[in-house]
């Protein structure tokens, strides 16, 4: 791993419209890579949002044609890989010369199910690997498929080993652990969740894995939602998401961040020493390990992947 700059987007989504989404994405690449960075970390489901606060009619047993009209929603504007949007976002990430790493809600070519996903773009423009959630959380699982081990895909890159799972994904022990073995140097974790002890959760990985970690999540209000969906969110406080992305050490030390209550871009130099430096006393899958007394098999997890760029 060399020394390197990095990036976490805290932006408002263009709720439930792909083209304005891809419009921002382009924005915010445009404007992390004139800010000098590496890499560029957008929150969950950027595209076309995370839905907070929408029911979709969720009835244990019955269904509602409103429900599914908001459901038809949703999917229009959720991406497709190698749709033109996702081109003319590869056109300015190869444009930019930057890792970018993107949440969206991935729509399946065939069958139509949606997936909560993270998508790796190397400064080529090329799609890397993806990494699609594995348990959705609540109603989450009502609008989003589940995933298997073949999607925790980590990338051997130059600024080191990158990986990252999806919101509460990261409070799934085993699910970091898979990680771990890997080597990951560069934690991602977009999220939705805007609580306070989102940070303590952060800060605890960063001190677990001995890795940086890089967390993304968006600043939505209410009045950011189309017209169409205002009396659904009624009871719903103005701003529902404040935000909270930050930027930690493998030490546990805050780099940047967090961020509330508005949008921005947290820019934090990597120091690649701190790495070898945090494991002297700590390293959960090296000295620190019990071989002979734990092991942990994940099926279908792929090799990590070499990245010539």
């Amino acid at each position: 791993m060399k020394n390197s700059k990095v990036g976490v987007v805290q932006a408002t989504p263009a709720l439930f419209d792909l083209e304005r989404s891809v419009d921002l994405v382009i924005h915010w690449i445009e404007r992390g890579a004139a800010a000098g960075c590496e890499l560029l970390l957008f929150p969950e489901s950027f595209i076309p949002c995370y839905p907070r606060g929408l029911t979709f009619e969720a009835i244990v047993g019955r269904r509602t044609d409103k429900g599914r009209t908001m459901w038809l929603d949703y999917w229009e504007n959720s991406l497709e890989v190698g749709a033109p949007g996702m081109v003319r976002i590869q056109h300015a990430v190869r444009q930019a010369g930057l890792f970018v790493v993107l949440g969206i809600t991935e729509k399946e070519p065939l069958g139509g199910s949606l997936h909560c996903t993270l998508l790796y773009f190397g400064p080529d423009g090329s799609l890397l690997g993806k990494h699609r959630k594995l348990k959705p959380t609540g109603l989450e699982r009502y609008i989003w498929g589940e995933s298997d081990g073949r999607s925790l895909v980590t990338l051997a890159t130059k600024l080191g080993r990158i990986g990252g799972l999806i919101c509460w994904e990261n409070y799934m022990p085993l699910a970091r652990t898979a990680l771990y073995q890997k080597g990951v140097d560069i934690y991602l974790a977009p999220t939705a969740d805007a609580r306070d002890s989102w940070q303590a959760t952060m800060q605890h990985i960063a001190l677990e894995g001995r890795c940086f970690v890089l967390a993304s999540n968006q600043f939505v209000r209410k009045s950011d939602y189309p017209e169409r969906y205002q009396t659904d969110l009624r009871d719903e406080p103005d701003i529902m998401s404040r935000g909270g992305s930050v930027i930690i050490s493998p030490m546990g030390e805050v780099l940047a961040g967090p961020l509330w209550d508005q949008e921005g871009l947290l820019i934090a130099d990597l120091d690649a020493a701190i790495l070898a430096k945090s494991k002297l006393d700590f390293d959960c899958v090296g000295h620190y390990s019990r071989d002979d007394v734990f092991q942990l098999t994940v099926i279908n997890q792929p090799e990590t992947l070499p990245v010539p760029l």
